[in-house]
């Protein structure tokens, strides 16, 4: 322990990773950071318990908040993407023997960490700075598709979690709208995470090819990201790019997202460099009759690296204190 004060449990749980950390309290820095894959877990309590059993075996947390990929509804968690069984914050308070335990969804967890993101923690896309003098929102493309807001009260900051990622793809050129098509046809549905996730540039990948009558070569998204110098990777990137856009900007005027709006997730940062020469920013604007409007939006590429875990500590801070003293269930 760093500290003299029990410390706090954190995490960041996708559908590959999961991530866990300690922290001693609200201005702490996570330490003893871990990435336990999820497929080696049967479920949330017994990753968690994984990590304080190797990582942290003379710590007792007196608190902790696990941020997961998936909706957190009626006292239950779900992580979409894991493989995981539902659950519930209690039955993983119980499992691991702690005083206080909350499971949150990780864009809410996402959302609370964007007040203390530095300027160095950012990358602005298009004109204009970030603020914290409204309401922000977060979009982020990784396993799959996160979306948030956070709005500022008399008391504090308050997230809004939700699906956004299950919205309909804004599809918008002739080509984006034969992908959207050919994506309804194979799956049923043309909701923007199927495209715009790490398997979602693989799809745009083999649809494009499929419209163009050549086969297609099997690229994992990573090596799609790492080839932006080929013209057919580049027109996937490109793609995905100027969807993205459109999407954030959708977000950005349903919730009035005046303060800003923040890209995250596992993706964007690989292609920093293709985001910032997209149609993103134009796509963005791009929403008669409302430009002028959505044009003093700035938007920015988070690169902190752990910014999910800073929202779980702000989490627990922003609840009641719990005494050490107490035992558990």
């Amino acid at each position: 322990m760093s500290g003299a004060r029990p410390p706090w449990l954190v995490a960041d749980v996708g559908g590959t990773n999961a991530r866990f950390a300690l922290v001693d309290g609200p201005d702490g820095d996570p330490y003893r950071v871990h990435c336990l894959p999820t497929r080696d877990h049967a479920g949330l309590a017994e990753a968690a318990a994984a990590y304080l059993s190797r990582y942290a075996p003379d710590v007792r947390p007196s608190a902790a908040c696990l941020a997961v990929a998936g909706p957190v509804t009626d006292g239950r968690f779900h992580l979409t993407n894991a493989g995981w069984p539902k659950g519930t914050p209690e039955e993983v308070r119980a499992h691991l023997g702690l005083p206080h335990l909350e499971v949150i969804n990780d864009f809410e967890a996402l959302a609370l960490a964007l007040p203390r993101l530095r300027a160095d923690d950012l990358i602005p896309i298009g004109t204009g700075n970030p603020s914290t003098a409204g309401t922000l929102a977060v979009v982020g493309p990784g396993t799959g598709l996160g979306v948030a807001g956070l709005v500022p009260t008399s008391s504090g900051w308050v997230p809004l979690p939700g699906e956004g990622g299950q919205v309909d793809v804004p599809a918008a050129t002739d080509r984006e709208i034969e992908v959207a098509r050919r994506l309804r046809d194979e799956h049923g549905s043309a909701t923007a995470e199927l495209l715009l996730s790490g398997s979602g540039l693989t799809r745009i990948h083999r649809y494009l090819a499929a419209i163009d009558g050549r086969p297609a070569e099997r690229l994992t998204a990573k090596e799609i990201c790492e080839r932006p110098g080929d013209p057919v990777c580049r027109e996937v990137l490109d793609m995905f790019c100027a969807l993205l856009g459109s999407l954030a900007g959708n977000v950005a005027l349903t919730l009035g997202a005046r303060g800003g709006v923040y890209l995250g997730g596992g993706i964007l940062p690989r292609i920093a460099d293709v985001l910032r020469a997209s149609a993103f920013r134009a796509r963005f604007e791009g929403k008669a009759p409302v430009e002028d409007y959505v044009r003093g939006i700035p938007t920015a590429l988070i690169v902190h690296p752990r910014p999910a875990l800073a929202g779980a500590t702000m989490r627990i801070a922003q609840t009641p204190p719990v005494p050490d003293t107490l035992e558990p269930a």
